[in-house]
């Protein structure tokens, strides 16, 4: 172990704590799975969900919007808690992992360039979210004033790493609470816009299940991967002793909070307010109140944007580029390429973008834990550790690559409609079981001949996970 800590000492030394291009050693895995879980309800907290909560309920259906959050709960907490054992164990982000799990080192930094392209549309979508409230307030300063404002914000408490995201998630905790309870009080004695029980609320010609249900489950596909795989940047600090109960965690608690608690309180927003939009009814409700809520929730979010795509955008440059300027240069990058969207107003493309982004981070997902557990704990081909240093390493390894290729390629299609209209409501739920098939296809076809040039002898054992 000691050779490997020297040979990644380079590497890291202006990383700080983040350890944006390498395995975090096994000394510096010391958080709790307490402080973990905290930093992901950065996510979970997001008004988003109450967003997704609410236009599903209005559009499709109250019950339907229910099935498909329980749905989404169930798929992304177990895809959540294989990743953040996997990275647990290995002190790596999902990254890192795909380099030795199945796509080589350069077929590894195509996923993270599309990650990290992810987290900075996720990013401005939150941002104008947070916009468009504070503008509902103070309508006489332009919006570009806002994006500037709020996109800028969020890079200075990138600055110090992960370290920082806890403290601030910790203080800012308690205050969300307050605004959130605050809200639902000032829900309940609003008048309803709906006289029955929200549950029961579906619009005119709409039924429970069918077409509906799906269009609300497709909806949750374009969100569902992002959680799982984000659980692998911070789990990769968890002390070895949590292991147990912190994966559990890590990939239930969030997704439970993210689906449930914020998903089933949008959709009640949304029936009792007869408003879909998060940004209109919670200023509405509160007041400057409201949009000071609102900009605790987004800013909470975003800092967590920032930092993945952070680590993404490292991880893409090193590998292709041999361009290493450190995480904080990145994090200044992510942070205008998301100004950048905002003021071009993401808003008039979302449909497309996020059902691509859903159809290919569930594919990954599943490609990453189909490769842990059936190939190479299952089958035993490849070894049974991950490696991610470029020496040791085929540039491509067409196990994962081809089947993200073939399996994303195809959902998309079927997203698109030219499948029919099952296959595009279910479209990343095809691609990530086509995804997982080739996986294990492959891997027999190549015969792991393609996952390591060299094989190590300096990995502790106690990172192997088969």
């Amino acid at each position: 172990m000691d050779v490997y800590q020297s040979q990644k000492q380079n590497e890291t030394k202006n990383m700080g704590d983040d350890y944006s291009l390498g395995r975090v050693p096994r000394d510096k895995r010391n958080m709790g799975w307490l402080s973990i879980t905290n930093i992901t309800f950065g996510i979970a907290t997001a008004i988003f969900y109450f967003q997704m909560g609410s236009v599903m309920a209005l559009q499709f259906g109250a019950i339907n919007a229910i099935i498909s959050a329980v749905y989404a709960i169930i798929v992304a907490g177990i895809l959540g808690t294989f990743i953040a054992y996997l990275s647990a164990k290995s002190g790596m982000n999902v990254n890192l992992l795909s380099r030795g799990g199945g796509f080589g080192y350069i077929g590894a930094s195509l996923t993270s360039f599309i990650y990290a392209t992810n987290f900075i549309m996720y990013c401005a979508l939150e941002g104008l979210i947070l916009v468009a409230a504070v503008h509902e307030l103070i309508p006489v300063i332009p919006k570009w004033v806002f994006i500037l404002f709020f996109g800028l914000i969020v890079i200075p408490l990138n600055w110090f790493g992960i370290k920082q995201l806890d403290k601030l998630q910790k203080w800012s905790l308690p205050l969300f609470f307050l605004f959130l309870i605050a809200a639902i009080i000032f829900a309940a004695i609003h008048p309803s816009s709906y006289d029955g029980t929200f549950w029961s609320y579906m619009p005119e010609g709409v039924q429970v299940g069918g077409t509906a249900l799906l269009l609300c489950i497709g909806m949750q596909h374009g969100i569902m991967g992002l959680t799982p795989l984000l659980a692998s940047d911070y789990a990769r600090f968890l002390k070895p002793k949590d292991t147990k109960l912190g994966i559990f965690a890590i990939g239930f608690i969030p997704q439970i909070f993210c689906f449930g608690v914020m998903g089933g309180l949008g959709i009640w927003f949304g029936v009792r307010l007869g408003e879909p939009n998060p940004g209109v009814y919670i200023v509405l409700l509160l007041g400057v109140w409201g949009a000071l809520f609102t900009m605790l929730t987004q800013i909470r979010i975003n800092v967590t944007n920032i930092y993945s795509g952070s680590l993404s955008l490292s991880s893409f440059f090193e590998n292709v580029f041999k361009f290493k300027p450190g995480r904080r240069f990145w994090v200044v990058v992510t942070g205008l390429s998301a100004i950048t969207l905002m003021l071009l107003n993401i808003v008039d493309h979302l449909e497309v973008v996020m059902t691509f982004q859903g159809v290919f981070l569930l594919t990954w997902a599943t490609i990453l834990v189909t490769d842990a557990i059936v190939v190479k704990r299952i089958l035993k081909i490849g070894p049974g550790y991950y490696e991610d240093r470029q020496d040791n390493l085929y540039k491509w390894n067409p196990v994962g690559v081809a089947s993200l290729i073939v399996a994303s390629g195809l959902g998309t299609i079927a997203a698109l409609g030219f499948m029919g209209t099952f296959l595009q409501s279910t479209a990343a739920f095809f691609a990530a079981i086509l995804a997982s098939i080739l996986t294990i296809v492959l891997a027999l076809a190549t015969k792991g001949r393609y996952y390591i040039k060299k094989e190590a002898n300096d990995i502790d054992r106690e990172d192997y996970i088969a």
